[in-house]
């Protein structure tokens, strides 16, 4: 099998990747979840989002279409977890129980949707389109090592911005998770009238 590994289609989906991924700007929610689990898994998070990645890279698409579901329904349901975790960080209440343990919840909600969630899924599939299935693998990879770095480094992250500036970052944060999932839920719930509009 001949693969043809480019440096600038490496580039590329690292890039891509790591916009739809944007752990920096994510930070606030990781540090709440945190606050939440007394702790952050950062092996455990970085391996299930970048099993859930590697999965959905080869086989997505056959495993929504196994149990009937597609792709708009799949992020509607992303965008619902986001909403909630938004209005947690927002207004200060508990919606994810508080007694979770640091292990389920750097799965869900850290891994996904945060980390693996359905935007990444939906370029991971723009990606398998138009670039070599080696050089996306490696963007991934890239991309998991940035991952694992701000996860294995946010007790220092925390301790720079301090209890203001966390509390702070939380509720502007908190806003802006709530807004991407309401954009994110309406851009699907439209097509998924579309698609029904079509069929009927």
């Amino acid at each position: 099998m001949n693969f043809n590994f480019s440096i600038q289609e490496i580039a590329s989906v690292s890039l891509t990747l790591f916009a739809v991924i944007d752990i920096l700007g994510s930070i606030p929610i990781i540090i709440n979840i945190k606050a939440k689990a007394g702790q952050i898994e950062s092996e455990k998070a970085t391996l299930a989002a970048g099993l859930i990645m590697f999965v959905f890279l080869f086989l997505g698409d056959n495993i929504l279409r196994l149990f009937g579901i597609d792709l708009s329904s799949f992020a509607i349901a992303g965008a619902i977890i986001l909403f909630l975790l938004g209005m947690e960080m927002l207004l200060g209440i508990h919606i994810f129980k508080s007694s979770a343990t640091s292990n389920s919840m750097s799965i869900v909600p850290l891994a996904f949707p945060i980390i693996a969630g359905a935007g990444t899924m939906t370029t991971l599939s723009s990606l398998r389109a138009a670039y070599e299935l080696p050089n996306i693998i490696i963007g991934i990879l890239v991309n998991l090592l940035f991952v694992y770095v701000v996860l294995k480094n946010t007790q220092w992250i925390e301790d720079k911005l301090g209890e203001g500036g966390i509390e702070v970052l939380r509720k502007i944060f908190g806003m802006i998770l709530v807004a991407i999932a309401i954009k994110l839920f309406k851009d699907n719930f439209l097509v998924i009238v579309k698609t029904f509009q079509e069929s009927m």
